[in-house]
């Protein structure tokens, strides 16, 4: 199946089907690295800065610990063609960013923003948000100060620790979004 994202075409390898479920493990020793298994590949991660939670809370820096599903793909469009995914997918802009506030009624969710107003924008000078995978934690319902903005994007070149994401390298998030699917589980603890 060939499709266009702006000038840039793909096709989708048909013969490989979406993962079942991936799954995250604390790396033995440092709990602000772990290990991703997807099918027969294991990657290096890095994790939040407080290490795996099971009661996530806003600004802790744990990872989730749960079980969660993609909803989308976000990605640069300006610096990259559009990945190989099963995911849903959309180009970031200058206006999108996260709402990050528990007391805003669009808490944990992406929202736009005029120029010049504040917010976590998703569009960063870095390359850390060229990927971002939105995952379902604390989406329905969504609890106030139970955690946002988690997702799974690239990994700083010290592969230092995340504000509560689950990050790897570029060549590993590619690869990996060849195989994820709006039904693969997450599963993170």
């Amino acid at each position: 199946m060939k499709n266009k994202a702006g000038s840039a075409s793909y096709t989708m390898n048909q013969s490989a089907r979406p993962l079942s479920a991936i799954r995250i493990k604390p790396a033995a020793g440092n709990r602000r690295r772990g290990w991703l298994t997807a099918g027969a590949m294991t990657i290096p991660v890095a994790l939040g800065r407080g290490g795996i939670l099971a009661n996530k809370r806003e600004g802790d820096g744990g990872t989730p610990r749960g079980s969660f599903r993609p909803r989308r793909l976000w990605w640069r469009g300006d610096r990259h063609s559009r990945p190989q995914t099963f995911l849903p997918a959309r180009i970031i802009t200058a206006a999108d960013a996260w709402c990050e506030d528990p007391k805003d009624r669009h808490y944990n969710q992406g929202v736009r923003l005029a120029e010049g107003q504040g917010g976590d924008r998703l569009k960063r000078a870095d390359h850390l948000y060229d990927f971002i995978v939105e995952i379902d934690h604390n989406t329905r319902p969504r609890i106030a100060g139970r955690g946002s903005a988690v997702f799974l994007h690239l990994a700083r070149d010290n592969f230092g620790p995340t504000a509560g994401c689950v990050s790897m390298t570029k060549s590993a998030m590619l690869q990996l979004l060849r195989r994820l699917g709006p039904r693969t589980k997450i599963i993170i603890g």
